[in-house]
């Protein structure tokens, strides 16, 4: 078994040294590869100079493409697994352990990190929107996502191929949903997260309302029209 922690990081400089060390520290038995998101900061300076493994993307991609590209690395070198991972500290490394053991033990595709499992949501703007994805996803694929939004997600050896194998994946609720249409199985496993190290979310009021309606579009909508390049990937296992 082998699995590989992708952190896609774009302007980072701040928080991705104690993010890795930590790992490199206390989890030396995860392999990981900083994906440098043409960040126009010192972060790529920063990991270079004290020898971290680093991908670096001559231009900013975006996190879809960031992870892609860390899904392609994990694909040529044969991991058995790969988990998305955030390089700014809100995720914890302690929850990979579970999360294999998720995935493995009920021969799952995708097993999420999920804050919702045994919590409730708390009652904010967020995560109103968040209530209306998961109700979205339900209506759409029959599935409950409790935590749709969560980016700490785990995925099989199948999942790497797809994802690496296809060019119109994003590592977002709308793809989990299209996903398990399908065929794709999904768990979930409650986690908690940190808030970040340092800096601040991209996310503002306005963004996180078009971004939670793009979602929404797209879950009801778009899915229907997307295409995969190569259908086996998913549909030969079952």
């Amino acid at each position: 078994m082998s699995l590989l922690m992708i952190i896609p990081a774009y302007n980072e400089e701040d928080s991705i040294i104690k993010v890795v060390n930590n790992i490199i520290k206390r989890y030396p038995q995860y392999d990981y590869v900083v994906v440098n998101d043409g960040s126009t900061d010192h972060t790529s300076r920063r990991c270079h100079r004290v020898g971290f493994e680093i991908i670096d993307l001559p231009v900013n991609l975006g996190l879809a493409g960031a992870f892609q590209a860390g899904l392609k690395y994990a694909y040529e070198k044969g991991y058995d697994y790969a988990v998305q991972f955030d390089a700014d500290g809100q995720h914890r490394p302690e929850y990979i352990e579970g999360m294999l053991d998720k995935i493995e033990e009920g021969h799952y595709d995708i097993v999420i990190g999920s804050r919702f499992v045994k919590k409730r949501k708390e009652k904010s703007m967020r995560m109103i929107g968040a209530r209306m994805l998961t109700v979205a996803i339900k209506l759409t694929t029959g599935k409950r996502v409790s935590d749709p939004t969560s980016g700490m997600r785990m995925f099989n050896n199948a999942m790497i191929k797809e994802f690496a194998v296809n060019m119109n994946y994003g590592p977002e609720p709308d793809t989990i949903s299209y996903l398990i249409k399908q065929g794709a199985r999904v768990g979930e496993v409650q986690v908690e997260m940190d808030e970040r190290v340092c800096g601040s979310s991209y996310l503002n009021m306005t963004k996180s309302t078009m971004y939670m309606f793009r979602m929404l579009v797209s879950i009801f909508f778009i899915q229907s029209f997307r295409k995969r390049d190569d259908k086996h990937v998913i549909m030969k296992r079952r």
